[in-house]
This record gives structure tokens, sequence and C-alpha cells, in this order.
């Protein structure tokens, strides 16, 4: 008979050789997806879309400067009569985010008849992101619509598609060979908005998926809006005189750490913690997990504090959150200025492929300085929805619990 010791060893040992094995595997490649771009998608030349699948050309950007935006929402009917008129639905899928419209061709909103792009704009704006199913664009139209909305924003570490001349796309791309490892990262580390490490980070977003996984590969939205509404005003103000950091080292390592190419040198840029949105005038909470590393000026344990709740509050909250199950042809446009997304890795080894093209935006403007240029006051999205719908705004809690018993 063998030595108990024997055994009390082999237990003892298993969980440690799982642990090697999966340090083993990080370095071998698999890694966060979200700052570890898989490399190059070859083999499968027959797979209809194998033209857009990721490319990584060794290829030197200069670094992105500060220009001029105008965003096309200041332009929309704040009725938005031109796109209802010519949607057959749409329909609002939670009460603070989210909206689905059909009936609408997106191909349809040629030079000439785009009386009701800047309507989206406005939608995305007040609605954060807008879904649209069963469109036939393809990435050139796609890229034509974006256009419309600014200048278009170049990624440095991600993929573009083979197919050239197409280097302001984005690619999402995930199939059997890329299984994203859960030692790697937290499921709540993949919240982020958009690249807000640029300077001048990205506005009105489109997504088109071109591959959908039979199911699973859902992504959630969450609203910076309806966070910051939720705060206390002693806390909304507080958080209004503060700015954050937002970093692209970590994203431009984890590139690095896969042996690719960064076409633009990382940048760290700092940005109020809440900004204002330049067509509503509405105030949002802008940190994310992704890219938002210290709020500046505070203690490092009060800087923490803060953005671990804020970090908690947009990735927890469901009332805050819309979720999209996606199908082939379905387009997303969100507004990265008040909203962050996650993406679930539910559908291995099934096959997800995206196209993202994005226009910058605007600097992030903070409160004071939005309030300075336009001489207006910012608002709360709750408080101005309510007065929309002829509803007084609550009184602000007094913290006194009345206790109950039961009453059976």
């Amino acid at each position: 008979m063998a030595p108990a010791t024997t055994t009390e060893t082999r237990t003892t040992t298993a969980p440690a050789k799982r642990i090697v094995a999966e340090l083993k595997s990080l370095e071998s490649g698999l890694v966060n997806p979200f700052y570890s771009p898989s490399a190059d998608s070859t083999g499968d030349d027959e797979y209809k879309y194998a033209n857009f699948k990721p490319h990584f050309p060794v290829v030197n950007w200069e670094p992105l400067t500060e220009q001029e935006v105008t965003d096309r929402g200041l332009f929309a009917d704040p009725e938005k009569k031109a796109l209802f008129s010519a949607a057959q639905k749409v329909k609002h899928l939670t009460p603070v985010i989210g909206t689905e419209v059909t009936g609408i061709d997106l191909r349809q909103l040629t030079p000439a008849q785009k009386d009701e792009l800047p309507d989206s704009a406005l939608l995305v704006a007040e609605r954060g992101v807008v879904f649209f199913r069963d469109q036939e664009l393809n990435i050139h139209e796609q890229l034509e619509l974006a256009r419309y909305l600014g200048p278009l924003h170049k990624h440095a570490t991600t993929g573009v598609p083979r197919e050239p001349g197409l280097e302001e796309v984005h690619v999402v791309y995930n199939n059997v060979a890329n299984r994203p490892n859960p030692v790697a990262f937290a499921k709540s580390d993949l919240w982020h908005s958009d690249v807000s490490y640029e300077i001048q980070p990205p506005s009105t977003t489109f997504l088109k998926v071109i591959t959908s996984p039979e199911y699973g590969g859902d992504t959630l939205w969450t609203s910076g809006y309806a966070l910051y509404s939720s705060l206390s005003p002693g806390f909304q103000k507080y958080l209004e005189g503060l700015a954050a950091l937002h970093s692209a080292v970590a994203q431009a390592e984890g590139a690095r750490a896969q042996g690719l190419h960064v076409r633009r040198e990382p940048v760290e840029n700092i940005h109020p913690v809440v900004r204002v949105h330049p067509v509503t005038g509405w105030k949002s909470i802008y940190v994310n997990k992704g890219f938002t590393r210290r709020i500046v000026g505070v203690p490092k344990a009060e800087s923490d504090a803060i953005l671990q709740f804020l970090f908690l509050q947009l990735s927890e909250n469901v009332d805050f959150q819309v979720r999209f199950r996606w199908e082939t042809n379905s387009v997303a446009i969100w507004d990265n200025r008040v909203v962050t997304h996650s993406a679930t890795f539910d559908f291995w080894p099934q096959t997800r492929h995206a196209l993202r093209t994005t226009p910058h935006g605007e600097k992030p403007e903070s409160v004071a300085d939005y309030e300075r240029r336009t001489g207006k006051v910012a608002k709360d999205y709750q408080t101005e929805i309510w007065k929309k719908q002829g509803i007084e705004p609550p009184q602000a809690d007094t913290g006194v619990v009345k206790v109950r018993g039961y009453n059976d």
C-alpha cells in the first residue's frame, strides 16, 4: 500500500501544476484579448470574408494632434421627424439606454439624402446606442457614413482588414484559434470606452457584424448619463471637479508581447471625470476600467476607492445597461462619450467577425469648461427626461429609513 504522503503529495501538487501550465499558456500568447489582439489570421481563404480578416501592417503613423470637429447632431431636428418618418418602428429597449430602429436601410443615406443621419446622431447621443438589423451596406458604404460624422480614427495596435486601403477599419475577429484565457483577466476588466486615451477620443461609432455565432457573443453597453444621475448631489459636485489619466500603454505592451508592431507610440491624456455631451448638454461619468488609470491631484487611496466604485457601478449595475443579441448584418451605432461597453466571450469555438469605423469627437469638456464656453447650464439627464414626461423630480432622500414590521 502506498504511504498516505503519496496521496497528499498528488493532491497538493496538482493545483500548482495547473498554475504553472496556465502561466505558460500566458507566455504562449493566450492572453487578455482586450489588450492583446490576435496575430494575423492566415488560412481559411475560402471563408467569404477572408479579405476582412485581421492584418497587422508594419507601418508607422504620426502622433495624433488636435483637430476641428463639428458634431452633426447639432444640425438635427430635436423631434427627429426625418428619422422617425422613415422608420417603420422605433423601440426603446430599456428606460435609460438602447433603441432599436427598423425599416431604415443605411445604404439609402446617400450624400444628397442624409437628413436622417443628424437625427440618428442625436438619437444616439440621447439613447447611448441605437441598433439596426438586416443591413446590407458594405464596408465602403459604412466608411462613407462614418466620415460624414467626422475624421476617422486609425487604431495603433489592433487588426485592420487584409484588403488594402482600409486602415481606418478596426477588425473584431475571434474563431476557434482565438480562445480567451480567463487566467489573464477578469470580465470586469473588459469594460471600456474605445481608445479613451486619445486627445480627442471617438464620438459616434459604427460596428457591423458580418459573421455572427449561432448564439453567444452579445455586447453590453452601460450609460454614463445614468450613473451620474444615480449619485448624490454632493458626490456629483465633487466628481465634476476631478480629472483622470487615460493610458494606451498597457494596450501597446499587450500587442508587443504578441510580437506585433505598434503603429503609433502609446499616449496618455487627462480627461474630466464628468464630461458634458456637446449636443445634449447632459453630464456623463467618463471613466472606464480598460484605460483609466488614476484620478489626478488626489491621494492614491482616494483615487483607487473612487475609481473602483465607479467601475463597479458601470459593470454591475444592470439598471444602467442594455444587452444586444447580434445577428449577421446587425449594426450598432453608439456614442463613446457617454457609454462604456463589453463583449461576451462565451461563443468559442464559433466565429464572430465584425468591422468598426469611428470618427474622432471633440476634446472632452468638463462641466465648468462647457458652461464657460456656451453660457448654458449643463444638465442632469434623468431630470431632463422627467421634465419632458411632465414628472416633478423627486426630492432628495433625507436618509431616514422607516422600518416596518410584517403585516400578516
